[in-house]
C-alpha cells in the first residue's frame, strides 16, 4: 500500500476506530498487512482468517479456549465472511483494546451469546463455564457441579428471573459489579499483560506478539 492510500485508510478509520490516533491506525494498518498472506487471486477478499487470528489471539493476549476464541473472531468479524478484514481489524481491536466500560459490555455479550439469539441460557453457561472447573478424580458426576455454578451465576445475574441473561441483566450485574464482565470466560485482555506493551511509531515486523498498546 503506497503511503497516499495509507493516509487515506487510516484518516477514515480514525473516526470509527475512536480510540486511536492517526498514527496508530496507522501502524495497525501496516501489521496487519505483515500478518495477512497475499492470495493468489487478485480479486479474493485480503484479511485474516479464522486460524491466523485464532493464532494471534493464542500468541499475543494468551487465549487458551478454542471456543472463545473462535467467538472472538466471530465478534470481529462484523460481515460473517469468515476472514477479519483491515477495517474489522482496526475497528475490532479499538473496543478489545481500549474501549469504554458499555463498548466492552456488547463485545463480552455478544462472544457469550452462543447462538445469536440476544440471550445467554443455561445452557450457554454450561459450555463456557466447564473448563472453569476443576473435575476431580472421585467426582462421579463432575458435571453436577458446573450445574452448580450456573445456578449460582443465574441468581446473582438474572434480575427478571426468567432462567436466562439478557443483554439489560447483564449490563446492570456488570454495572453493580465490574469483575462479571467477563464471568463466562476471558475475552479482553489481561491488563498486566497490556503493560508490558506499547504501540511504537513503526509496527512490529515479525511475530505478532510484539504489538500491543498501554
Amino acid at each position: 500500500m503506497n503511503r497516499k492510500k495509507l493516509q487515506n485508510l487510516a484518516e477514515s478509520l480514525c473516526r470509527t476506530a475512536k480510540h486511536f490516533n492517526k498514527i496508530e491506525v496507522e501502524c495497525l494498518i501496516k501489521l496487519f498487512y505483515t500478518l495477512v498472506v497475499e492470495p493468489s487471486d487478485r480479486h479474493a477478499i485480503v484479511g485474516l482468517d479464522r486460524n491466523m487470528f485464532r493464532n494471534i489471539l493464542h500468541v499475543t493476549f494468551g487465549m487458551t479456549d478454542d471456543m472463545i476464541m473462535d467467538r472472538v473472531f466471530r465478534a470481529f468479524d462484523t460481515d460473517n465472511d469468515s476472514c477479519v478484514s483491515v477495517t474489522e481489524w482496526v475497528e475490532g481491536l479499538s473496543i478489545f483494546l481500549r474501549g469504554t466500560l458499555e463498548e466492552k459490555m456488547k463485545y463480552c455479550f455478544e462472544v457469550y451469546d452462543l447462538n445469536g439469539d440476544g440471550y445467554i441460557s443455561r445452557e450457554e453457561m454450561f459450555h463456557m463455564l466447564k473448563n472453569s472447573l476443576l473435575k476431580q478424580p472421585s467426582e462421579e458426576d463432575p458435571d453436577e457441579g458446573i450445574k452448580d455454578l450456573v445456578e449460582i451465576t443465574l441468581k446473582k445475574m438474572d434480575y427478571d428471573h426468567d432462567g436466562k441473561l439478557s443483554y439489560t441483566d447483564f449490563e446492570k450485574a456488570v454495572r453493580d459489579e465490574n469483575l462479571l464482565l467477563e464471568a463466562f470466560g476471558p475475552c479482553l485482555p489481561d491488563i498486566k499483560v497490556l503493560n508490558h506493551f506499547s504501540l511504537k511509531n513503526n509496527p512490529p515486523t515479525q511475530a505478532p506478539h510484539y504489538f500491543y498498546f498501554s
